[in-house]
């Protein structure tokens, strides 16, 4: 019995499927969803914070703001409670860490499954949460 989910969204089709997984269960279990953007900062790490960089950061960012809207319009029009995060960092190391917080249940991720290698296979992000996830992590394939 799930109690509460959590779908890390990057607003490809394979996470909207993992989006429409989460409010599935949601909807079977009664449990909340949470959905999480996370913003790769660790691409700009090493580089000195100018105009242009916080530009693109902020786009980054806006895309997922409506990233995350647009999954509260979905769950909503669904009946399920929804709770959304934008946070910043690896995205990876993020989704676990706000798993642990929140004490979720199950983590749902989306895959495109184009390839037989592990890391093609499940993408770097997903492969990350599935082989250091605490709890049951689910991936969805498109």
């Amino acid at each position: 019995m799930f109690r509460k989910i959590l779908v890390g969204l990057d607003g490809s089709e394979p996470a909207n499927r993992a989006l429409e997984a989460a409010i599935s269960e949601a909807g079977v279990w009664n449990a909340e969803v949470h959905v999480v953007y996370v913003v790769e900062s660790g691409l700009f790490s090493s580089l000195p914070m100018d105009n242009t960089l916080e530009i693109i950061y902020s786009v980054l960012q806006k895309e997922g703001e409506e990233i995350l809207l647009s999954a509260r319009k979905k769950a909503e029009a669904a009946g399920v409670p929804i709770t959304t995060h934008l946070r910043q960092g690896h995205a990876g190391s993020e989704i676990i860490a706000l798993a642990g917080e929140l004490g979720v249940d199950l983590i749902l991720l989306g895959s495109y499954g184009k390839s037989g290698v592990d890391r093609l296979l499940l993408g770097s992000v997903t492969d990350y949460v599935v082989q250091n996830s605490p709890v049951t992590t689910t991936v969805v394939r498109s």
